[in-house]
Formats: structure tokens, sequence, C-alpha cells
């Protein structure tokens, strides 16, 4: 996990658009609020695959449709990013044990 100086990305941005960050012991009242709302993003993008498979296995769309899928996919995949930058950032750093088991299992 990430050391209490390293910020949490939040699943959310401010009014300007900028990333919000987050720096506690991940027990609190945000902490639990921005892991509810990622639970809820993941799920959301789940969702909209699985629309966009169905709109697109159909081959009948039209144009406004595929925007409006475009449109969507695009935020989900943005929320997605974003949590995986998010969640990235508080992994534990490699050991060299971990390393070296890294190197043998990819040679």
């Amino acid at each position: 996990m990430s050391s209490p100086e390293q910020p949490r990305l939040l699943p959310w941005t401010g009014p300007d658009g900028k990333p919000c960050y987050l720096s506690s012991d991940r027990t609190g009242y945000v902490s639990r609020l921005a892991d509810d709302m990622e639970s809820s993003q993941l799920a959301e993008a789940g969702e909209l695959l699985e629309e966009a498979r169905r709109v697109l296995g159909g081959r009948q769309w039209t144009s406004g449709e595929l925007h409006l899928l475009a449109v969507e996919l695009l935020a989900a995949l943005t929320n997605v990013h974003r949590i995986a930058e998010s969640r990235g950032a508080r992994l534990p750093a490699p050991t060299e044990d971990t390393a070296s088991h890294r190197t043998r299992i990819e040679a």
C-alpha cells in the first residue's frame, strides 16, 4: 500500500477538472466514499460494455446511437483509467525478490 506521504488519487475531479487527492490513513469517510464510487464506476463500465456488445452485435444502429455509445464509453474508460492509476500508485514497490521472481517467469 501507499505510504502516508503518498496521497490517494480520488475517483473524481474538482470543479476545474483537475485531479483530487486525499492524504489519510485509508479508513476515513472520504476513503470509504472513494471506494464506493470506484466500485460503482467499475460496475457501470461493465454494464456499458455489455450494452456496447449488444448494440454493435445487432449491426443495426444509427449514427446518433454510435455517437452516444462512444461518449459513454469514453467517460467509462476515463473513470477506469483513473481508478487504475490510483490503485497502481498504492501498490507496494517491488522488492528484489519480487523482481527476480518476475524475471524468471518472463524468461
